[in-house]
């Protein structure tokens, strides 16, 4: 036998899988928050600067009665996925409103930063659809819910 090769046969330290399960669904309640902080955020100040930020989707194309929906979609949807309720339907719906505002607001491919920027909310998309492949984990609502 290779005295270098791994012993699956050696038990590990008690606890150890157990330590390991706590770190995996810290680090998914972790990364919910992470992901949403930028939408709650953004909502809110879009309440702060309505008029302004109805003046700019205008100029974009996007009709500013839209609004309203666009700021409960942020705020509603990041509170949801950080306290885990019904996460599969809102990071699917999180997901294909961030592809569509990065088509909306960054599509200026010429503009290295508009490059930037809608690659950023790709990213952000594939996020939220591994978030709705996977499901919020332990730490969460839905969890609780299936037990």
């Amino acid at each position: 036998m290779n005295p270098l090769a791994y012993d699956t046969s050696i038990p590990t330290t008690r606890g150890t899988a157990a330590s390991t399960t706590v770190l995996r669904d810290s680090a998914e309640l972790a990364g919910r928050i992470l992901l949403v902080a930028l939408f709650a955020i953004s909502g809110f100040g879009k309440i702060s600067a309505y008029d302004a930020t109805a003046g700019y989707m205008t100029a974009m194309g996007v009709p500013a009665i839209a609004l309203p929906l666009v700021i409960g979609l942020e705020i509603l949807g990041a509170l949801a996925i950080a306290i885990g309720w019904k996460t599969r339907i809102v990071a699917f719906l999180l997901a294909g409103f961030t592809l569509l505002t990065g088509f909306a607001f960054h599509a200026n491919f010429a503009d290295q930063m508009q490059t930037i920027m809608f690659l950023k909310n790709v990213s952000i998309a594939g996020a939220f659809l591994m978030l709705a492949a996977n499901g919020a984990g332990a730490f969460s609502l839905d969890a609780r819910a299936s037990k």
